[in-house]
């Protein structure tokens, strides 16, 4: 029997493009601040905010729009103006708004798996963005399952992989984030695949996994092909 049965996608810097427009929302946060704080830490006080609030608030726009707020009122000791408040909202609106954008060979690739191996969409954050980005994609058709979670564990793995396949060893798990997608993947059981992206959240870095043999790396998504064959 072949080994590989289900494949799972990330979705966000994976399929489509994402950190890009937290990075351009943190540069409009830092200019909307200056009139108010002086210093250069003012990005590191947002990344400190978003590394606590993920307990809290999970991952996604919406929890990095309350992180912006938070640290804004934080570095104004309380004194930021209300309207500095409402801008702040207004880019954080822009972000739910953003448009999706597949990275090069998405589609193909997903369109030779489609049959042959049971897809699925893992990706973490708040479900009306999740969702609404998977339907502007266009690419929700090709997935034969969608998994929105919280957070990605191991535990999580091997429920989705064996509620959508023949469990975690004959799966294997590709995305940007080594923290997310690969690391715990591997613990799992399944193949990790990481394909970097050019924006990395820096909550999403990790070390490379070790002695395994189930760990590979590749420049672009249509590059896994070959091992998909090969374990397949």
């Amino acid at each position: 029997m072949p080994e590989l049965k289900a494949i799972g996608f990330d979705a966000d810097d994976t399929l489509w493009h994402h950190e890009r427009y937290f990075e351009l929302t943190t540069a409009s946060f830092v200019e909307l601040l200056k009139p108010h704080v002086v210093g250069p830490h003012l990005t590191e006080h947002l990344h400190a905010a978003e590394r606590r609030n993920v307990l809290h608030y999970g991952y996604g726009v919406k929890g990095f729009i309350l992180s912006m707020i938070e640290t804004a009122i934080e570095v104004t000791d309380n004194k930021v103006p209300a309207s500095t408040i409402a801008d702040i909202l207004a880019i954080g609106r822009e972000m739910l708004q953003h448009p999706v954008e597949a990275f090069p060979g998405v589609e193909d690739t997903l369109k030779s798996l489609v049959g042959r191996y049971t897809l699925i969409l893992i990706t973490r954050g708040d479900l009306f963005d999740q969702e609404r980005k998977l339907a502007a994609s266009g690419l929700a058709e090709y997935f034969d399952a969608i998994e929105i979670v919280s957070d990605k564990t191991a535990p999580v793995y091997r429920r989705i992989f064996s509620r959508h396949g023949e469990g975690a060893p004959r799966a294997m798990m590709i995305g940007n984030s080594m923290r997310a997608d690969v690391v715990p993947a591997i613990e799992a059981g399944a193949w990790g695949v990481h394909v970097p992206s050019e924006h990395v959240w820096a909550m999403d870095l990790d070390d490379d996994p070790k002695d395994t043999s189930r760990f590979r790396r590749f420049t672009a998504l249509p590059e896994v092909l070959p091992l998909i064959e090969e374990v397949g």
